[in-house]
């Protein structure tokens, strides 16, 4: 028995030094003195003077959500996002796509969350910018009293446009406290620029951190979220496949990845970009009558997973519609299905694995 006590008091004391290690490996928060390495301000909301970047992330091309009015819980009370808090939503939004660049900016001290706002709204009405949507604490709809952190409640602004998963600071950093803990006086606006090519859209949030434990050194300091849209075209990377390649694919695996074939972020709308790719779908059928094959929907991992597997399934009908339609083939020839999630082909941590998993395939049935 003594022998046993010993064991459990030694393997307690190494648990308790590692723990103690890997806490001290990870230092506090500080109040910031210069901006982390290769951050820079987007030139159509530059910073508030004196204040520092703290987390920054840039995304070459990638869609956005802009609120336009108050989040609203969502219809469906069991609705939920990844982290298990009841979704919100807007009922007024902006889906656009571009290259998005997120910044977040640990402001003096002594500013306000207010000073801070109107000042990035002088800078935005300056460039010729318009303001669509302005919010302050609990009218934003959601938690006002949280960030991008937290589970089991309900979402928070911020969750809208971002999770403390999507974050690639270090814990106990500058930028994760910024972005992933306690706020306090949350104010919001989002806007539009013009800009060659098209729209821009910036969205500014400011609030004041409250934390008493590891991010101490900034409690009560003001942050400022910045979110730019630029418009940029996308890059097509991914060629039209032939419908002979088509062929040879269904035949020698059974089905083939279709990337070819584009809806609006959350719709089922098929945008006219994908008319090269039905229509090889529809020469591949042509020359093949005796062929009958699934078409399958597919989405990444962003949203609830029914919605997403009904969203892969409306993305599928439309590809049907659009055959029978268009294009002549026999509708008893094409059975449409949606897979949502459940067949990822990349990583869902990345933008440019989320890109792979949407997609259409086809299934050969004979």
């Amino acid at each position: 028995m003594h022998a046993l006590k010993s064991t459990i008091m030694r393997v307690f004391w190494a648990g308790l030094v590692l723990a103690l290690t890997v806490r001290l490996a990870a230092a506090d928060a500080t109040v910031p003195t210069a901006d982390i390495a290769g951050a820079a301000d987007n030139q159509l909301a530059k910073r508030y003077e004196g204040s520092f970047i703290v987390s920054y992330a840039k995304l070459a091309f990638t869609d956005f959500s802009v609120p336009l009015s108050p989040l609203k819980p969502s219809a469906d009370p069991n609705a939920r996002d990844a982290m298990n808090n009841r979704v919100f939503a807007p009922d007024k939004k902006a889906e656009v796509e571009g290259a998005l660049t997120r910044i977040a900016y640990v402001l003096p001290a002594e500013r306000s969350p207010l000073e801070v706002l109107r000042n990035y709204q002088d800078v935005i009405k300056a460039a010729g910018g318009e303001v669509l949507f302005e919010c302050k604490k609990e009218e934003c709809g959601g938690a006002a009293d949280r960030s991008s952190s937290g589970g089991g409640g309900d979402m928070s602004l911020t969750m809208y446009s971002f999770h403390e998963s999507d974050l690639k600071d270090a814990a106990f950093s500058n930028g994760a406290c910024a972005l992933a803990t306690g706020i306090n006086d949350q104010r919001y606006f989002s806007a539009k620029v013009p800009q060659d090519g098209g729209d821009a859209y910036v969205t500014v949030q400011t609030y004041s951190l409250t934390d008493n434990l590891y991010c101490k050194e900034l409690n009560g300091r003001t942050v400022a979220v910045v979110q730019v849209l630029e418009p940029k075209a996308r890059d097509k990377k991914m060629v039209v496949v032939e419908a002979a390649k088509m062929a040879d694919s269904l035949s020698a695996t059974g089905s083939i990845s279709l990337y070819g074939i584009f809806f609006d972020t959350d719709k089922a709308d098929i945008k006219p970009e994908s008319e090269p790719t039905l229509k090889e779908i529809s020469t591949l059928l042509t020359n093949e009558p005796g062929m009958t094959v699934i078409v399958v929907g597919h989405t990444d991992n962003q949203g609830a997973f029914d919605y997403n597997l009904d969203l892969s399934s409306r993305r599928a009908q439309a590809v049907k519609a659009a055959l029978v339609a268009k294009y002549g083939i026999n509708g008893s020839r094409l059975t449409a299905a949606g897979a949502g999630m459940m067949a990822p082909v990349a990583s869902n941590d990345e933008e440019t694995g989320r890109a792979k998993n949407r997609r259409v395939v086809l299934v050969k049935l004979n």
